[in-house]
């Protein structure tokens, strides 16, 4: 799937996938003021910032009352590349988006977008040409829940923020 934010973005290559009834998920203590886009409608993008630098972009995925949600970790870059560029301030396509902070910078994801829509402007999604072959494994950067294989790649992709074992 490709998604693009005012023009600007790429394949998805890699995500994270967090639900309520596990520890890692920002929905596992229940809803809250900062939370509540992840808890539904689904196809609402969820915004948050990590460790007070970094804009990560996941897109709801449960009914909502639900806290579940998809961490966007990758990009292949496809469209807009010169303006990612420009705001990574790196001309290595390889590094623009491998990675949720990286991701979130190349696309200017801000919390303005919290709880919006992804079906419509800004965003543009689309389906792949062909089913993609999809890995697995464990979840990055996370101490909680550290056993679930809940990490998904395009297989083979030179995008990805880590390659999967």
């Amino acid at each position: 799937m490709e998604i693009l934010l005012h023009g600007v973005g790429g394949i998805i290559v890699e995500t994270e996938a967090y639900d309520e009834g596990e520890p890692a998920s920002h929905s596992f203590r229940g809803l809250t003021r900062s939370n509540a886009a992840l808890f539904g409608p689904p196809g609402r993008a969820y915004v948050y910032r990590a460790y007070g630098i970094h804009w990560c972009l996941n897109i709801v995925c449960r009914e909502a009352g639900h806290g579940a949600g998809v961490l966007l970790r990758a990009l292949e870059p496809t469209a807009g590349i010169a303006t990612m560029m420009q705001r990574r301030g790196t001309a290595d396509p390889r590094s623009l988006c491998s990675g949720p902070g990286k991701l979130g910078q190349a696309l200017a994801v801000t919390d303005a977008l919290n709880g919006i829509s992804v079906e419509g402007a800004p965003f543009a999604l689309s389906k792949p040409i062909a089913a993609p072959v999809i890995v697995s494994g464990l979840r990055i950067g996370i101490t909680k829940a550290v056993e679930r294989r809940w990490r998904y790649g395009l297989k083979g992709s030179g995008f990805v923020s880590r390659p999967f074992r």
